[in-house]
C-alpha cells in the first residue's frame, strides 16, 4: 500500500496558531484516502519544537508539505531535518509556491532566486490546484514543477470538480485541540468558493489564476458539509473562509437554503465570513442574518480615499461607512481589517484611518503592516531602485518603496504581536520605523477608545519525544 506523509507547518508569527486547521492539505488527504493511499498527517500548528517531531517520525518516505509565504522559513527547517535521511521525496504545494511560480512564469526576474530556492530544496513543486496535481507529483519519475495554475490544464479545478471532490479530512487533525468560537459556540471553518476577481494592488494572488478566478460549489454540497460538521462534531458555529462571500451571485439563494435547513432541523447556526464592502446590500444583510451570520470580516484597509484609490480597492470611504451602517442596522457585528504601508501612506492617512474607525465603531479590528508578496501587483510590478524596489500607483503617482525579503529565512514581516512588528516598506512621507510606531499606536489607541479587548499570544505546544507523538500532532488512516 502506498503511504504519504502530509505536513502542516507551524505559524509561530500568529497570536494563536491553533484556531483553524489548514483545509487545503486536508483536502489533499481526503483525495488520497479516496484513491486508496495510506496517509499520515503531522499537524505542527502551535508546536514550538517542531523539528523534534519531524526527527521522530519514521512512517513514510514521501512527504507533501503545504506553505504560505510567512510559514516558509519553518518549512525550510523541516526540509533540513527530512533530508537527514537520504532517499526521501519532498513535494511542496500551497500558496507560497503558487505565488512565486505565478511571478516566475510571467518573466519577473525578481522571482528567479526564490524559485531556485524551492527547486533546490524539493523534488516537486506544485503550483495552483493540488487536487489532481498531487498524483503527478507522486510519480517517482517526475521532478520539477507541476503547473496546475492554468485554466487550460486538465489539472485545473472546475466548479464541477470542486463540488464532486471529497470534503477535507478533518479526522486527520485533533479537532478538540483547536479553539474558535462564534458568539460562544465552538466553530469550524469551510470553503464554499475559491478565488477573488478583484485586483487590489497589495493582495498576493492577483496574478495567479487559481487564486483569482472564482470556482463555486453547489449550494447543496455546502449545506451537506455543514450538516456533516454538525452531526460529526456537534458544532453549530461555522466560519466561511471564502475570499468574499458576496462575489458569488448565488449567495442570497445559499443563505435562504441554509435558513430553511436550520428551521427544519431546529438548529441555531452561528456563522462568520468575509464580504466585499462595496457589494454589500440590505438584502444580503437580511438573508445573512436570517441564516445565522453574526459576524462579518471586511478588508476596509484604510480610512483614506487616496489610499483606497492607490490600492485599487474599488470602494470609497463613504461606501465602507455605508456597509458598516447596513450591518449595524441588521445586528451583524463587524471585524474591520485594516492595513498600513501602502503607496502614499503618511501620518495624515493613518490619522484618517483612526478617525474612520472611531466614527464607524466596528466591534473588532485588526491592523497590519503590508508586506508585498509575489503574485501581487506591488511585488510583481515594482521597479528596481538601487538595492530596493519601488511600486508607483498608476492613478496618483504615489510611490511605495520596499526591500527584498528572504522568504526562506525571514518571517518577522508577518508578526501578529504588539511590539514585534517589522516593516519592510516605506513611502515618501513615512519611514519603516515610523510605520511600526504608527501601527502600534493606531491599533492600541483605537481598541482602547472603542473598548475592544487587546489579545495576547497563546502558549505553544511542546512535543515530548519520550511520550511519543500525541494525537494532537500525528493522525493516520492506517488501522
Amino acid at each position: 500500500m502506498n503511504r504519504i506523509c502530509l505536513i502542516t507547518p507551524p505559524s509561530g508569527f500568529l497570536l494563536d496558531d491553533r484556531v483553524f486547521a489548514a483545509l487545503g492539505i486536508l483536502k489533499i488527504a481526503a483525495i488520497l484516502e479516496q484513491r486508496g493511499y495510506e496517509v499520515d498527517h503531522i499537524d505542527l500548528c502551535g508546536v514550538s519544537n517542531f523539528e523534534d517531531v519531524i526527527r521522530q517520525y519514521r512512517g513514510a518516505s514521501v512527504f507533501g508539505i503545504t506553505a504560505t509565504t510567512p510559514q516558509f522559513p519553518a518549512v525550510m527547517q523541516i526540509v533540513k531535518v527530512l533530508r537527514e535521511i537520504p532517499g526521501r521525496r519532498l513535494i511542496l504545494g500551497g500558496p507560497h509556491p503558487t505565488l512565486i511560480h505565478s511571478s516566475y512564469k510571467r518573466g519577473k526576474n525578481r522571482a528567479n532566486m526564490p524559485m531556485k530556492a524551492m527547486l533546490d530544496s524539493f523534488d516537486v513543486i506544485v503550483a495552483g490546484d493540488g487536487e489532481d496535481a498531487i498524483f503527478t507529483a507522486l510519480n517517482p519519475l517526475f521532478r520539477g514543477i507541476v503547473d496546475a495554475d492554468d485554466p487550460k490544464s486538465p489539472l485545473w479545478q472546475t466548479n464541477q470538480k470542486f463540488t464532486d471532490s471529497p470534503w477535507p479530512a478533518r479526522h486527520m487533525v485533533d479537532i478538540e485541540s483547536y479553539h474558535y468560537f462564534i458568539e460562544g459556540e465552538r466553530a469550524l471553518h469551510l470553503l464554499g468558493q475559491m478565488g477573488c476577481p478583484y485586483m487590489c494592488t497589495f493582495c498576493a494572488g492577483r496574478n495567479s489564476p487559481s487564486l483569482r478566478r472564482i470556482r463555486n460549489r453547489d449550494s447543496e454540497d455546502i449545506i451537506q458539509e455543514i450538516l456533516h460538521i454538525h452531526t460529526t462534531y456537534g458544532y453549530t458555529g461555522i466560519n466561511f473562509f471564502d475570499d468574499e462571500l458576496n462575489v458569488n451571485r448565488s449567495m442570497v439563494d445559499l443563505m435562504k437554503a441554509m435558513r430553511r435547513e436550520a428551521d427544519k432541523l431546529g438548529i441555531d447556526w452561528k456563522l462568520r465570513g468575509f464580504v466585499k464592502s462595496n457589494l454589500f446590500t440590505e438584502e444580503q444583510a437580511d438573508v445573512m442574518y436570517e441564516a445565522g451570520f453574526r459576524w462579518l470580516l471586511i478588508g476596509f484597509e484604510s480610512g483614506s480615499d487616496r489610499i483606497l484609490t492607490n490600492i485599487e480597492k474599488k470602494a470609497t470611504r463613504d461606501q465602507n461607512t455605508r456597509c458598516m451602517e447596513i450591518a449595524k442596522k441588521r445586528g451583524i457585528k463587524i471585524k474591520a481589517l485594516m492595513s498600513l504601508g501602502h503607496a502614499g501612506e503618511s501620518h495624515q492617512t493613518v490619522k484618517d484611518t483612526y478617525d474612520w474607525l472611531i466614527e464607524t465603531e466596528p466591534e473588532e479590528l485588526d491592523v497590519t503592516i503590508i508586506t508585498p508578496y509575489p503574485g501581487s501587483p506591488y511585488w510583481d510590478d515594482a521597479e528596481p531602485i538601487g538595492d530596493n524596489w519601488c511600486f508607483t500607483a498608476p492613478k496618483t503617482g504615489d510611490r511605495l518603496y520596499m526591500n527584498d525579503v528572504d522568504f526562506t529565512a525571514t518571517a518577522d514581516y508577518y508578526k501578529g504581536v504588539q511590539g514585534e512588528y517589522v516593516s519592510h516598506v516605506w513611502t515618501d512621507f513615512i519611514s519603516p520605523q515610523e510605520l511600526v510606531k504608527q501601527r502600534d499606536w493606531l491599533e492600541l489607541e483605537a481598541k482602547t477608545k472603542l473598548g475592544i479587548k487587546i489579545l495576547t499570544p497563546s502558549p505553544s505546544i511542546q512535543f515530548e519525544a519520550s511520550m511519543g507523538m500525541t494525537p494532537k500532532i500525528l493522525r493516520s488512516t492506517s488501522k
